[in-house]
């Protein structure tokens, strides 16, 4: 089983497709430890290895402490650490490197080393010997520099599964290379010999208390006695979404639509509400723009109140115009600005804010954690033509900490949630839905009660 620690859409994709298990993003800012733990144990596997790919550095966090880091996550679930470290133009100063992730904090156990992106053999021999001496870490295995990788990068990082032809190829090339350049023998005695994660034996520190309250906000919403549908996007510009969000969302109630963006001439006609998650927009603006029917389709639907929550990508295909060096491209219109790409991030971290009164989906007040990462920002808007359902104390949002666009039941913003972090979120967006339905109905019994006396 594989999890991603932090909030990252990309590498989770690419870890399912390479374990063929859902991945799990592992995140103690956006999700407290107890909730962090309780994931780990209710998708760890017991048959096999669980695999964390950490993010940045081992110690980097969000201070000097290094909060939220790898590490932390490692000691919370008593995980053994295997350090990647990129050779390249270096010798001994890796080992340097290597006893100071050992040393710096006692309570992480770095089983071990494995040396990338090394340019010749003798270099190898020098790193892994000044490593094993020097730093007193065993070295599972060498990768060399690759002139051709196997995954292909953009915007610093991979491009997604989603988006390729043949992500299992590339899959495989990776496996292949694994398999020549490392020890997986000893890799998964590591593995093998780690303590019974204090994950799934949790009873002393994840108390039967967290629990109960873990498990009512998991199932705060009632169900009524039908349940409401909703949309939402999933084709190759759209496919950012935790799973756990969405399996929140049928947990409160939600029957889940998928909908290609590209393909699909209009949203389905029994929807109560519409999800738009982030990706890459950017990237197929020219088939986004030319599917003008389900554009016409989406900011009817909004017109007529439909319930939307929008992150992101979601966002930039509710305004007015994509702009992009390819061009300028039409997209759904819902609210008054137009996004611009740019090369640099115009975002990027993590995202504390609270709801307005403007917010369709939460109470005034509520207080929030989330994160962002784009490389869009808004331009052709005018302040006095938009209202703002989120003010952020963390995080750049729309405009200078405000963010959550709002025009009757729509709601659009660039900070991505966790369900688990957030989980009165899933209740508030299916209520809102459920109150959409009801009136709905209410108008059609309405209106052919008319139709009936007049008759």
């Amino acid at each position: 089983m594989a999890f991603k620690k932090g909030p990252d859409y990309i590498d989770s994709a690419w870890l399912s497709a390479a374990s063929g298990r859902t991945c799990r993003n592992l995140d103690t800012f956006l999700m407290n430890e107890a909730t962090v733990a309780r994931s780990f144990q209710d998708h760890a596997v017991t048959d096999g290895v669980n695999l964390i790919e950490g993010n940045r550095g081992l110690f980097d966090g969000v201070d000097a402490q290094g909060t939220f880091s790898t590490a932390e996550l490692a000691k919370l679930l008593a995980a053994p650490v295997v350090v990647v470290l990129d050779c390249e133009k270096r010798t001994r100063t890796v080992a340097a490197t290597a006893l100071g992730c050992r040393l710096l904090d006692p309570g992480v156990h770095v089983a071990g080393v494995v040396l990338n992106r090394l340019g010749t053999a003798r270099q190898e021999r020098v790193i892994r010997t000044a490593v094993e001496q020097d730093a007193g870490l065993k070295v599972f295995g060498a990768i060399p520099r690759l002139s051709d990788p196997v995954f292909q990068e953009r915007h610093l990082g991979l491009i997604p599964p989603q988006e390729q032809d043949r992500p299992g190829e590339a899959v495989a090339a990776a496996a292949k290379m694994v398999e020549s350049c490392l020890d997986l023998e000893a890799l998964w005695r590591v593995a093998c010999e780690a303590p019974l994660m204090a994950g799934l034996e949790r009873d002393g520190e994840l108390h039967h208390a967290e629990r109960d309250e873990c498990d009512k906000d998991f199932h705060h919403a009632e169900r009524d006695d039908y349940d409401v549908r909703i949309g939402y996007f999933l084709d190759s510009a759209f496919h950012f979404y935790y799973p756990e969000n969405l399996e929140a969302l049928e947990r409160a109630g939600a029957n889940l639509a998928p909908i290609d963006a590209q393909r699909a001439p209009a949203l389905p006609g029994d929807l109560d509400g519409l999800y738009i998650g982030g990706g890459f927009p950017e990237q197929h603006a020219p088939r986004l723009a030319a599917n003008e029917p389900l554009r016409e389709s989406v900011r009817a639907a909004a017109e007529r109140g439909l319930p939307i929550y929008a992150e992101c990508g979601g966002l930039m295909y509710l305004g007015r115009r994509l702009k992009t060096a390819a061009g300028e491209f039409p997209m759904a219109g819902v609210f008054p600005f137009s996004t611009m790409l740019e090369e640099a991030p115009q975002g990027h971290g993590y995202v504390e804010a609270s709801a307005t009164a403007a917010h369709p989906f939460l109470s005034a007040g509520t207080r929030f954690k989330g994160h962002e990462f784009h490389y869009s920002h808004p331009v052709d808007w005018d302040e006095r033509d938009v209202t703002f359902g989120l003010s952020l104390t963390r995080g750049r949002g729309f405009s200078q900490g405000r963010d959550g666009l709002v025009y009757k039941n729509t709601f659009a913003t660039y900070v991505h949630i966790h369900a688990l972090g957030e989980p009165l979120w899933a209740a508030s967006v299916v209520n809102l839905c459920k109150t959409f339905r009801r009136e709905r109905r209410l108008a059609y019994a309405s209106s052919e009660a008319v139709v009936s006396a007049a008759k």
